[in-house]
């Protein structure tokens, strides 16, 4: 295992990064409307592991083990979120609404944050894919099905999240439902020229307005 870190490694710890401050923001989001959340917070760090706080990468990774660390990096962010959405759709299920618009400020707030210019469809698709994390690189869950100027499609070809929500006793489609949102503003606001839409077979789509 290389003992060196490199690009690669610090835009997938950003990606662990951006989704735990999405967790974050949920938390101080309901700690507003319900002060047990402290507790739901402890249970769940304590079961999968405290968030890294944004602590730069070269001084917590295990350097021996880089693809190792962050794979249980990701693990331990997303079966946080997903005990984290679950127990609080327990809690309430009108939150459902309260986390799809937060679900899609934080896409929107991306969009905005973004510092380069984005012009086809498939710019957008590489621009999502600095933030959504999908497991590991070498996962390549998402298969290109379509690319020409107006119009990016792809397919999932696996879903790395389902294990993490059935762990937890949640329901996946939460997950794609919030993460729907998230990209329809992302999309939206990096260039407004474009839409994202989920076709009845099942295929990604970032679309040219009309």
């Amino acid at each position: 295992m290389s003992l060196f870190l490199g690009k690669i490694h610090y835009w997938l710890y950003n990606k662990i990064l951006f989704l735990e401050d999405l967790e974050e923001q949920i938390i101080q989001s309901v700690k507003e409307q319900d002060k047990d959340i402290d507790a739901l917070v402890n249970h769940i760090n304590g079961q999968f592991s405290s968030p890294t706080e944004g602590k730069p990468l070269e001084e917590i990774i295990d350097t021996s083990n880089i693809h190792g660390w962050l794979q249980i990096k990701i693990e331990s962010a997303e079966l946080r979120q997903a005990m984290l959405i679950t127990e609080l759709l327990k809690w309430k299920s009108a939150y459902k609404t309260d986390l799809l618009k937060k679900y899609s400020e934080q896409g929107k707030a991306a969009a905005h944050e973004y510092l380069n210019s984005v012009d086809s469809p498939e710019e957008i698709f590489k621009a999502l894919n600095d933030f959504l994390l999908e497991g590991m690189p070498c996962d390549r869950v998402n298969e290109v099905v379509k690319s020409i100027d107006d119009e990016f499609s792809w397919e999932t070809t696996m879903c790395l999240h389902k294990d993490y929500w059935n762990r937890v006793g949640g329901n996946v489609q939460n997950f794609y439902d919030l993460r729907e949102v998230w990209i329809k503003a992302f999309v939206e606001n990096i260039n407004s020229e474009f839409r994202y839409e989920k076709s009845n077979d099942g295929l990604n789509r970032i679309v040219k307005q009309k």
